[in-house]
């Protein structure tokens, strides 16, 4: 037997319950709205490391989440499995009126829910999705010829034009809480043991922007050894803040750290209307550079053993912690496709593998501005001198000493590769792939 009818709110990368657009507009509807959480063994089943601390962030979230629907007799489902399968389940145990979600722009996302709306579709469920986690999506924010911008600076102007208060004002979901689907008894709330991941010791950084660092974002952002960046990347990705209510804090307090929140955006409406770039460069005549791909090289980059103190040290703030300074992230990712000729590809799965904050657009569109072949990207004959950029952002060296405890012992190793000779290679074999495609 079917239970009454039901919509239902399916929660990915919305971690909350407050000013969530696409659980607002399912609670405005006529029919309860059961919440629903899937762990998509697509995505969990590549991951390798069963101690993953975004699993385990996530898995908190939800308890969280779950803990504050029991305070209105309500209950978050969560299943575990491949998302099309879970559906057709839910479709047979539930009368689903309708599914209301919010949108996901990455490539394998918009595969996932044309199948899912698909088989919705053919059982008269309305699937409906909602702009959640960007300010503008799509082609919001356009030339006057309706074209994407490929420049961050003429989108930041357009971006900057546009924006008014209707575009951050919240979604008061508190409102119709009492329209949340009854559940008694709760649901089972499945153990990490039992998605195939183990429990791990870490502190996951603050939900709150705090005012000390906003207000002096502009002046200290750039240097790692102070605390001068929020943190809250972690908690963009997932949701579990709203980008609406980050900007409303920022237009009060920081224009440079609203800044960064543009070039959030400009990176996901390139994802969008260029998927291409999730697995080759936006300018195709990049994709003729001979990369050398030393694996020895690559495994001292990726362990911070390269001779480069502002490079190490930034890799093994990675590896440590799940989290490396801008700053930092630029000089390394410039250091292994430009001084070691190694395909920014690497570099951007290893990122994936490894930050607590990766998100697709974010760190492709990273990736490819530092190795030269992206949208606005770093012309190629700019090759970033780790040295100098040490000097210039770490010059009492606190950060690199922090990282790289032994530099200056003979237990650091020599440079793997030497600057001046890095650059020039560099220079030849980017000219050489250029002139080829053209």
């Amino acid at each position: 037997m079917k239970t009454k009818k039901i919509a239902i709110y399916w929660m990915r990368r919305d971690l909350r319950l407050e000013d969530n657009a696409a659980l607002y507009h399912a609670l405005k509807g006529d029919t309860p709205v059961l919440p629903l959480f899937i762990f998509d063994t697509t995505i969990l089943d590549k991951l390798h490391d069963k101690q993953d601390t975004r699993v385990q962030f996530i898995y908190q979230e939800l308890e969280r989440i779950a803990s504050e629907l029991h305070k209105h007799d309500s209950d978050l489902l969560v299943r575990t499995g491949k998302p099309l399968d879970i559906w057709q389940e839910l479709i047979e145990q539930y009368d689903v009126t309708a599914v209301h979600t919010n949108e996901d722009y990455e490539p394998y996302a918009r595969e996932r829910d044309g199948r899912i709306g698909e088989m919705l579709f053919k059982h008269n469920v309305p699937f409906s999705t909602y702009k959640d986690q960007v300010v503008f999506e799509k082609a919001e924010v356009t030339k006057s010829d309706g074209q994407p911008y490929t420049v961050y600076t003429p989108y930041s102007r357009r971006w900057r034009e546009k924006l008014n208060p209707f575009y951050y004002k919240a979604y008061p979901t508190e409102k119709y809480f009492a329209n949340l689907y009854k559940v008694s008894p709760h649901f089972h709330f499945p153990s990490l043991a039992s998605i195939g991941f183990q429990p791990v010791d870490f502190q996951y950084p603050a939900r709150i922007a705090k005012a000390d660092i906003v207000n002096k974002y502009d002046k200290q952002r750039d240097y790692p050894a102070i605390e001068g960046t929020t943190h809250l990347g972690l908690h963009l990705r997932f949701g579990t803040l709203s980008i609406r209510k980050l900007l409303s804090y920022a237009l009060k307090h920081n224009q440079t750290f609203v800044n960064e929140l543009i070039w959030r955006d400009f990176y996901h409406q390139i994802l969008w209307h260029f998927p291409h770039v999730a697995k080759a460069a936006f300018r195709p005549e990049y994709d003729f550079i001979q990369w050398i791909n030393d694996e020895k090289q690559f495994k001292a980059w990726c362990e911070g053993r390269t001779g480069y103190p502002l490079v190490d040290a930034g890799m093994r703030e990675l590896n440590e912690t799940g989290y490396m300074h801008n700053r930092v992230r630029m000089v390394v990712a410039s250091f292994l496709a430009k001084h070691l000729l190694i395909d920014w590809r690497w570099g951007e799965a290893y990122f994936a593998e490894k930050l607590l904050d990766f998100d697709l657009a974010a760190n492709n569109g990273g990736w490819q501005w530092a190795a030269g072949c992206g949208t606005d990207a770093a012309p190629y004959f700019r090759v970033f001198n780790p040295e100098l950029q040490m000097k210039r952002f770490d010059p009492e060296m606190k950060y690199v000493l922090h990282w790289v405890p032994e530099y200056g012992t003979s237990d650091y190793p020599r440079p793997i590769v030497e600057h001046e000779f890095a650059r020039k290679r560099c220079l030849e074999v980017y000219k050489k792939a250029l002139k080829k495609e053209g």
